[in-house]
Order: C-alpha cells, then sequence, then structure tokens
C-alpha cells in the first residue's frame, strides 16, 4: 500500500483539465452489456473503481480494450449472468450490473455488498425496482439470485428512499427497463448529472428515454439496443476539490473541462464565504482565488441540485482554518464525519454530534500522520495537509486512488510539494 507524504505551505497555482467522472463511467461501462454491439466509451477515468468495473465485465465474458482514457466494449452473446464475489467485494457500485444484467439475460447472480465505512447503503430499492418490473429475487449463500423467465414488463416505480433518492438505484431501474415491454415511469428519480449522462447514453444506443434530470423519467421499452460512441462529462467532485483547494492554499486557480452547472452549489457556498469565483462564458472554465478576509458558512447536504454530500470533507478541511464558527450538517449520510477525528489531530477545532460537525476556525493547522477512512475523507486530509505546517503523512492512499485521477501529478503541476511512496506500516502482519 501507498502513503502520500506532503509537505505543507506551498502555494498552488497555475491551470488543470478536470477527468472525466468517476461515478458516471461506472453505471456507463455496466450499461455496455445492453447491447452485443461494440461501444466506445471516452474520457473514463483511470481509478481503481472503473478498473474494477473493467474486470468484472471481463470476467462475465465481455471484450475489453483500454487506450489513452478510451474504452472499447464488446459483449458477445453467451456473457454470464453470475459476477464473482472476489471481484464485486471490492466496489459497492458494482450493484449497478444489476440492470444491465437482467435486462439482456433475464437473470443474474450477484454476490451482496458489504457495509460501508460511511454508513448504511442498503440495496432495498435496487430489489424494489426489479421485483417491480416483475422479477423474483431470493438471497443464498451471500447472493442476490434473480430471475425473470417471463421477461421484464414496464411499470411505474417510486424510488423515494429515507434520505432522498438512490443515484444507482435510479441508473439500475433505466437500464432494465429500456428492454422491458411496455413503459417504466421512475417517480421520485434521481436528478444528478451522473443519472442524465448515463440516459444519454443510453439513447445513444437506442433507448426511449425522457424526463432524465427530473423527478419523473419515462422509459418506453425498446426490442434491442445498438453500439456507440459517447464521452463522459466531467467529474463535478473532482472539480470541487481543486475548487477549495484554490480557495484553502492558492494564488489562484484556473480549473478547466467543467460544467459550470454541475458545480454550481459549490461556487455559490465559496462566493459565500468570501472567495473568488469566476466561470468562462460558456462555463467550462472557472478561476479560483482565496477571499481577503474568508468567512465562515454553513452547509445542508442535499441531493442535486443541493449541495452534495461528497464535498462536505473538503470543505470541513477549509473551515477548519475560517474564521468564525461553520456548521455542516449531512442529511444523506450522517455518519460521515470520520475525517474529523483525523483533522483534530491536524489542530482543527471540530465538534461532531448526530451528523452534524461545528467547526470553529483556528490560525493554522500542523502536521500529523493522519489515516484516510474513504474516498471524500482522503481528499479532504489531503487538502488539510497542503495548508498544514510542517510534512503530513497520509495512510491508506488506496481510498484516494479509487475516485481521483493522478491527484499526486496534478497537485505537483501546480506547484505543491508531494511524494508517493510504499507504506511499510500498512503491510499486511505475518506474526503467528
Amino acid at each position: 500500500m501507498d502513503k502520500l507524504i506532503v509537505e505543507g505551505g506551498h502555494k498552488l497555482s497555475g491551470r488543470l483539465n478536470i477527468s472525466g467522472s468517476k461515478n458516471a463511467s461506472l453505471p456507463i461501462l455496466a450499461a455496455a452489456l445492453l447491447t452485443d454491439e461494440p461501444v466506445r466509451i471516452s474520457r473514463v477515468p483511470d481509478v481503481s473503481d472503473t478498473n474494477y468495473m473493467i474486470q468484472i465485465l471481463s470476467q462475465l465474458g465481455a471484450s475489453v480494450e483500454r487506450s489513452s482514457g478510451t474504452v472499447r466494449v464488446e459483449s458477445p452473446d453467451g456473457i454470464s449472468s453470475s459476477a464473482s464475489y472476489e471481484q464485486v467485494r471490492k466496489m459497492r457500485a458494482s450493484i449497478c450490473l444489476l440492470g444491465p444484467m437482467m435486462a439482456r439475460m433475464k437473470r443474474c447472480t450477484l454476490p451482496l455488498p458489504g457495509g460501508c465505512v460511511i454508513g448504511d447503503r442498503p440495496v432495498d430499492l435496487h430489489v424494489k425496482a426489479i421485483q417491480a418490473l416483475g422479477a423474483r429475487v431470493r438471497v443464498k449463500g451471500g447472493n442476490m439470485l434473480i430471475e425473470a423467465p417471463n421477461g421484464l414488463v414496464g411499470t411505474t416505480v417510486d424510488m423515494r428512499g429515507d434520505n432522498g433518492p438512490t443515484v444507482l438505484g435510479t441508473d439500475n431501474l433505466m437500464m432494465a427497463a429500456v428492454l422491458a415491454r411496455g413503459t417504466t415511469v421512475i417517480e421520485s428519480a434521481a436528478r444528478e448529472p451522473e443519472v442524465v449522462d448515463l440516459a444519454n447514453f443510453l439513447n445513444k444506443m437506442g433507448a426511449r428515454i425522457e424526463g432524465a434530470g427530473s423527478r419523473t423519467i419515462t422509459i418506453h421499452g425498446v426490442e434491442r439496443l445498438h453500439g456507440c460512441e459517447h464521452t463522459v462529462i466531467p467529474d463535478r467532485i473532482e472539480a470541487g476539490t481543486f475548487m477549495v483547494a484554490a480557495a484553502l492554499v492558492s494564488n489562484g486557480l484556473r480549473i478547466c473541462r467543467i460544467c459550470r452547472e454541475h458545480v454550481q452549489s459549490i461556487a455559490n457556498l465559496l462566493v459565500e464565504c468570501g472567495h473568488s469565483v469566476e466561470f468562462s462564458a460558456d462555463g467550462t472554465e472557472v478561476s479560483v482565488k482565496p477571499g481577503e478576509k474568508p468567512l465562515s458558512g454553513k452547509i445542508t447536504t442535499a441531493p442535486y441540485p443541493g449541495y452534495p454530500t461528497d464535498m462536505q470533507a473538503q470543505m470541513t478541511a477549509l473551515f477548519s482554518i475560517t474564521p468564525g464558527i461553520s456548521v455542516v450538517k449531512d442529511t444523506i449520510f450522517p455518519q460521515r464525519f470520520m475525517h474529523c477525528s483525523e483533522l483534530k489531530r491536524m489542530g482543527a477545532n471540530i465538534k461532531v454530534d448526530n451528523g452534524t460537525a461545528i467547526i470553529t476556525g483556528v490560525d493554522s493547522l500542523s502536521a500529523a500522520p493522519v489515516m484516510a477512512s474513504d474516498l471524500r475523507a482522503s481528499a479532504a486530509l489531503v487538502l488539510a495537509a497542503l495548508a498544514a505546517e510542517g510534512t503530513t503523512e497520509i495512510h491508506r492512499l488506496y481510498h484516494i486512488d479509487r475516485g481521483y485521477e493522478m491527484l499526486d501529478d496534478k497537485l505537483l503541476s501546480l506547484g505543491a510539494v508531494v511524494k508517493r511512496v510504499r507504506d511499510v506500516e500498512e503491510e499486511p502482519c505475518n506474526e503467528a
């Protein structure tokens, strides 16, 4: 395993390009199973989550080629309907295989995903959706055994969950419904840009999907889909992470290959907190500079277009050295505050209670060895380390490799002093 050594106190400057969206790429790669014709998907980020998905597709029998950010997938007749636990266990998002496998083969065997450090993320809505289309679901030996011998049939399904709409649940239902008989209506659908990107990809394949990006999506089933070419949208969370980095420790950054609409809630918050945010006329670039008199702020995470849960940890790092008292409430994953204890090791003043963090800004942070607990917590620790006095070691770097493409290289290009090294402390223990 690797760790990242970050020497704090160096101001970032320059420009960088944002990679394709990890969260959009995963269901789009899975959707390639819906046709036996080849599909070409561009700007797929080279991160461990997409690599795991590609491995799963290959294990199922698909032919997958990857070159310079473009992935070509061809799924001939006879691909397997059973996914391996050894592959699926590495990534919870593998649940998005459910929809395309059921649509294409009318049956599948998928291992149940395990627990998650940021909180419970059950698959009950995914199961509810596929059952509504006529599938039978059994659980045996840790696997979901799902079949629809008479095929899937369109219907109306409400995807409302306890903490708002489910993105992957909406994705799964869309992918299952494109080849179902009749019309499927998804009520309380997720509105995230990644859902819209998947719908655009499916429509290029010949699907008939209307309303993506709204609370009601209508899918008219078709008999078959064909191959296509598609470019994945920019990663709005990576863009947001660098926007926060610019406000935290820079002389100003120009962040390119973005979509203004997708990062608007992040930009609005930074402006409210006194920082400078200016978009290009076409909304594909943004320049961010630290404010001369930064202000404390308040976040309540919400489904899109609200403030994303995937960006609360990064803002917590910024708030930790912002004068005043800031409040972060996560309504999506109330347990998602493990980064706070690590930030406190660096001198942050944070109190967490019942899904809310209260941050009292301090004058400065100091370097300390810290441990990443999940993908976005890792990003928060990197941001804090860039601003801290001294040299910070961030352990369990594999978390950040799940969703940030070449983060250390991008930081180096902006003037940061960072180094990835082998973490001997994280090697498996062979004691008897």
